[in-house]
């Protein structure tokens, strides 16, 4: 059995407003830990008051590549004090991702900042979108990542919902990179053309284009409420070693509020965490 954590950003709405009334709802609704993405102008030390009062386990957090670079030794100070085991470059801007003019600069930031966060005690992950499946030669970029950055230094925080979208198994890949995948992150959608792809970083609020994805072509879901098969997909974070699953949900959807939404994913997830 996994225990089972959420990232604050699926709640970010009620988060702004008052964080640690956020945080006891998320113990409350039964879950383990919490993956950070921000701490909401609250200094570290306050918040790992809270999350030791709510009996919540600091998992791990979401920091942009440029905030690590930009003062390394205070982003990982801070989510030492917290507690987290595990930082994640959450994202990447277009120069930096696999096929772009950043791109080698990019793997060798990640590799710096990897060595940095081990002085820390704290392991470096990468999380995917689904830009990373752009094939360079007869290669993913997503495996050139993991492949230019030793296993000691970074792992995958495979999100499970993005690898779909790109057209791969999530099941296989977690499988893939056994002993390499801690953290797993539960993300459920429904997809009705999946040649619609245009727009979809609009619906998790990143950078508009020209046109906005239709809703009707992808949306989001509470886990358990979409397309994904999430018993075979925590089968294969069971061969994959995997210790944390963390439930995700970039927007809200069916006039349901964000907070109902992470309620109806551990609510799910109970019945087949097992």
């Amino acid at each position: 059995m996994f225990p089972i954590g959420v990232q604050v950003y699926s709640v970010r709405d009620h988060a702004e407003k008052d964080f640690r009334a956020t945080l006891a709802k998320i113990k409350e609704f039964g879950y383990d830990g919490v993956e950070f993405a921000g701490l909401y102008g609250i200094d570290a030390k306050t918040v790992k008051g809270w999350l030791d009062e709510l009996g919540l386990v600091a998992v791990s957090a979401h920091v942009a590549l440029d905030e690590m670079l930009a003062d390394p030794d205070k982003c990982f100070s801070d989510y030492k004090t917290l507690g987290c085991r595990y930082i994640a470059v959450p994202y990447l801007d277009t120069d930096r991702r696999p096929g772009h003019e950043r791109f080698e600069e990019t793997l060798a930031d990640i590799r710096k900042m990897a060595e940095k966060s081990k002085e820390y005690g704290i392991q470096m992950m990468y999380h995917n979108h689904d830009f990373e499946f752009v094939k360079i030669g007869d290669k993913y970029g997503y495996d050139i990542i993991f492949d230019s950055v030793p296993a000691d230094l970074l792992k995958t925080e495979q999100d499970t919902c993005w690898v779909n979208v790109a057209g791969e198994d999530p099941a296989a890949y977690l499988v893939k990179y056994t002993g390499r995948a801690p953290v797993v992150h539960i993300k459920d959608f429904v997809m009705k053309n999946r040649n619609a792809k245009e727009g979809l970083y609009e619906l998790i609020g990143i950078k508009p284009t020209e046109r906005q994805a239709d809703e009707g072509d992808f949306a989001f879901r509470p886990a358990g409420y979409g397309i994904q098969d999430f018993p075979s997909i925590l089968e294969a974070a069971k061969k994959a070693g995997s210790e944390w699953l963390v439930v995700e949900q970039d927007r809200t959807c069916l006039g349901w509020d964000s907070l109902d939404c992470i309620k109806k994913a551990v609510d799910y997830l109970k019945t087949i965490n097992k």
